[in-house]
């Protein structure tokens, strides 16, 4: 037989809610009521119903997540922090992965609005009028991350552009005078939502042109270890590899190594983002660090504010921080 809250009260001899302040973490009771309170739910093994508490506050409790897959090491620190954070304010979160597929992802919001979550994390693939008439549709709080869609929605990032822009203009500091860029989801330019790709590349550019340098190659495609292969780096100006990413920054930096190059002695790797795995690499990579579990936290935050209040916190776009990380390999 399920143990209720009014059985605890009995068992504990307070008030039902006194129960309930001690089990949702609410002011109105002291300290030492409630671990009285939380060591008799646990003995009592009380499991709360959260059938029953969804329908007196009207929801049911739960956050869905909608990414791309987890392959990247960012996604799943990304998603730890969400869970994280989702759990602390009580709520029990659903994951839906889209392998980047358009259609696929709006069969994962489908999904999630089918069952009932009181609100959305999107980092969309999608974009367009027709796109966000279709959200306004579902009618489900939805805070959107990395990639932006419009001012209709709330926005948690960081400033991409800026971030490369600086980055890059700490490695043409130290005298490099030829670049190469590396972005594979950039093939499809005009053709889905690539906004942090994109903009991480407007960054690049701005930054050679501040400096009045041109020479560059853009590599747009996922076989880029073949274009690598015929460049003889030595026999070049000093050379740098910029990535978008730091799992394309890896793979140059394991290519490079195999083919004999020193980094950066004959030629640089910057990537982007600071993956935890980072750590076990020699030499270290110069990279831009970016909060993803901040990003996380920050997009619970807000997408629990705008259910439980109507609103989201303060302006609709947050920008968080970055900060460049001066590696060995350049």
């Amino acid at each position: 037989m399920r143990v209720t809250i009014k059985d605890i009260a009995k068992h504990c001899g307070v008030s039902s809610g006194t129960v309930d302040r001690a089990l949702n973490n609410r002011p109105g009771i002291k300290e030492k009521t409630k671990q009285k309170v939380l060591k008799a739910a646990k003995e009592l093994k009380y499991r709360p119903d959260f059938t029953a508490r969804s329908l007196v506050k009207g929801r049911t409790m739960t956050l869905g997540i909608v990414l791309f897959d987890l392959y990247n090491r960012s996604f799943a620190q990304l998603l730890n922090a969400v869970e994280l954070r989702a759990r602390q304010y009580g709520y029990f979160l659903y994951i839906a992965l889209t392998d980047k597929d358009m259609e696929n992802e709006k069969q994962c919001i489908e999904y999630l609005a089918n069952h009932k979550v009181d609100g959305i994390i999107l980092f969309s693939v999608n974009k367009g009028q027709e796109f966000e008439e279709y959200l306004h549709g579902i009618s489900i709080p939805i805070v959107t991350i990395f990639n932006f869609l419009s001012a209709d929605w709330e926005y948690i990032g960081i400033p991409e552009r800026a971030a490369m822009r600086n980055g890059v203009s700490h490695i043409i500091n130290k005298g490099y005078q030829q670049f190469i860029y590396i972005s594979p989801p950039l093939k499809y330019e005009g053709l889905t939502n690539i906004y942090t790709q994109e903009e991480r590349l407007h960054g690049f550019l701005e930054a050679l042109s501040a400096n009045n340098l041109t020479e560059t190659e853009i590599i747009r495609h996922n076989d880029y270890l073949a274009d690598l292969e015929t460049i003889d780096f030595r026999k070049q100006a000093k050379t740098a590899i910029i990535c978008s990413c730091d799992l394309y920054a890896l793979e140059v930096m394991r290519f490079l190594k195999k083919k004999g190059y020193q980094i950066p002695e004959d030629v640089g790797v910057m990537g982007f983002d600071n993956i935890d795995v980072l750590k076990y690499i020699s030499p270290s990579l110069t990279t831009i660090e970016y909060p993803v579990e901040d990003i996380g936290y920050k997009a619970v935050e807000s997408i629990v504010h705008k259910i439980e209040n109507g609103s989201y916190i303060g302006k609709e776009t947050s920008e968080l921080s970055y900060r460049f990380i001066a590696g060995e390999s350049t």
